[in-house]
């Protein structure tokens, strides 16, 4: 099939020279002829310079997502390449041989725009977010479970994102199925996981290696965990031998499953206290009851999903690590994240310092914190790199 060609306005090929995989619709100047949703097209300068061959989304203001900068083939070989490349990446990387559940595809920063899969254990879920993938999905899907040796794909095709690119909701099996709900390993602790109405694809995959940090320096402590979702942090706080977890999300379904989670791994639960409210109207009800907490962990979903919501976001960001750091004791931990793409690692430490400016404590950075190893930033793509944590100890004198 020959392939149409869109050309770029004079001046816009600078930001695919350095090889930043998307178009906008501001950006073209001509498409030479009609292109269907997901097909490939040639991107080429205003001088005629061949700049790449993308996926072709008419919906989208990202009108075209790059697939290669090569003058190559993008086919059905083309995807099981990129597949088997970003499985192999992953195989026996010693970030993640202690679980069988990790992210096999991230996207972007696997060169696949618009896709993201989980595994967990023998099911992959699928993510398909973009016209591109769309187009592809059936070769996509019979490759992943070529190379995953995994048994069945379920598909999360839920997100609003697909709207944007002019394509309809759509969740449920598409490869097989498998009793649900999911049970994983993550370094010597199981998880149930909801694939079909769980957070992202049922599990902050992300998270793995923090998990660890924060089990590392809960011994004797007592914890304050916000926004615990499905009890990653509070389980292995708990592991670590903290004294005692409070653990708060608004949700009575993920307090729910944390307590399922507790009972799967026979964790003592008269150490934890599930508490389901609004996290900001919690803190402020601990800080006037006048509790303290020795770590506190904020793990939020996300504010700002642009850069147009940025300033919005930090002040939701501000307010929650202004409330924790009144809430620690002195030599208190706080561990502190953001998955807000539009808020970047710089911001966030500056809002960070401003709560605790505004807390009247002084408090210093021990870690820097990202996310795990199976979601990577091509130096190409910065909005690879979301997740941005810290961990803070607050003076003790």
């Amino acid at each position: 099939m020959t392939e149409l060609t869109l050309t770029l306005k004079t001046g816009r090929e600078k930001s695919l020279m350095r090889r930043h995989p998307w178009v906008f619709s501001g950006a073209i100047q001509s498409l030479g002829g009609e292109l269907q949703s997901g097909e490939t097209v040639r991107i080429i300068s205003s001088t005629g310079e061949f700049l790449g061959k993308a996926a072709f989304s008419p919906n989208s203001q990202i009108r075209a997502r790059v697939w290669t900068w090569q003058e190559e083939t993008v086919d059905e070989a083309f995807f099981r390449r990129r597949i088997e490349t970003a499985l192999d990446t992953r195989k026996e990387h010693p970030g993640l041989i202690n679980t069988n559940a990790m992210r096999l595809i991230h996207a972007e920063s696997d060169g696949l725009p618009g896709l993201v899969v989980d595994q967990y254990g023998d099911v992959l879920v699928m993510q398909t977010l973009s016209a591109g993938i769309e187009h592809w999905r059936e070769v996509i899907a019979d490759a992943l479970l070529e190379f995953s040796g995994t048994k069945a794909i379920y598909e999360r095709a839920d997100a609003d994102v697909r709207e944007l690119e002019g394509l309809p909701i759509r969740k449920g099996w598409i490869r097989d199925q498998a009793d649900l709900p999911l049970t994983i390993l993550e370094n010597d602790l199981q998880f149930y996981v909801d694939i079909e109405a769980g957070h992202k694809t049922g599990f902050y995959l992300d998270q793995q290696a923090n998990r660890a940090v924060v089990r590392s320096l809960a011994a004797g402590k007592e914890v304050l965990d916000c926004f615990a979702f499905s009890g990653g942090f509070t389980l292995n706080a708990l592991k670590g031998g903290a004294s005692h977890v409070t653990a708060v999300d608004s949700s009575a379904s993920a307090l729910d499953l944390i307590q399922r989670n507790l009972e799967l791994n026979t964790l003592p639960d008269d150490k934890v206290e599930l508490v389901q409210a609004d996290v900001f109207n919690y803190l402020r009800t601990l800080r006037d009851s006048r509790r303290q907490f020795d770590m506190i962990i904020l793990d939020p979903p996300k504010f700002a999903p642009t850069r147009a919501h940025a300033d919005k976001a930090s002040r939701g960001y501000k307010d929650i690590n202004l409330l924790a750091l009144k809430l620690l004791r002195p030599g208190g931990l706080l561990v502190t994240f953001s998955c807000s793409g539009g808020v970047d690692a710089d911001l966030f430490q500056k809002i960070v310092a401003g709560a605790a400016l505004d807390a009247g404590v002084n408090a210093t950075i021990e870690r820097h914190l990202s996310q795990d190893v199976d979601h990577p930033i091509a130096l190409n793509f910065p909005e690879g790199s979301y997740l941005k944590g810290l961990v803070c100890r607050v003076a003790s004198g």
